[in-house]
């Protein structure tokens, strides 16, 4: 068991800490590991590898569920021709992501019109058919 890490050192080679390990035990995205004959966690090293691809597919914007469902294709290799593999999650992400820089866009474009037109009453604003913010065509584009 020479090739086995503790928690400890599973976690801080993959720059997380250990409720997160733990968690991600609980919820199926990390096997649970073997124990040592003293009780303690022993992982082997490809988790922290795994560590790290959860983490960067996070910060991709995959939920963890979505994690669980792209390991859980990889390892079994089931599905991937049915849309689960990595590729067509990675496209409707990228769709999903265009999607929120339009409406980020839009409503960037909206705070600028309301700084350049000196807008500083909410209410005032609202009501105001000169006002640049178009706040009832906003609410139906959002």
């Amino acid at each position: 068991m020479a090739d086995r890490l503790r928690s400890g050192q599973v976690a801080a080679a993959a720059g997380v800490n250990l409720q997160t390990l733990r968690y991600y035990e609980r919820r199926g995205l990390i096997e649970e590991p073997d124990r040592s004959l003293g009780g303690h966690r022993l992982y082997p090293e490809e988790a922290v590898t795994t560590l790290r691809v959860i983490k960067a597919a996070q910060r991709l914007g995959f939920t963890l569920t979505e994690v669980s469902n792209l390991l859980d294709a990889a390892r079994h290799r089931h599905g991937v021709g049915e849309g689960a593999g990595m590729q067509a999650r990675a496209r409707e992400k990228l769709a999903d992501v265009e999607a929120k820089i339009a409406d980020l866009t839009v409503i960037a474009e909206s705070l600028r019109a309301g700084i350049a037109a000196g807008c500083d009453d909410l209410e005032a604003c609202a009501g105001d058919p000169e006002c640049p913010l178009p706040f009832t065509d906003l609410a139906g584009r959002l």
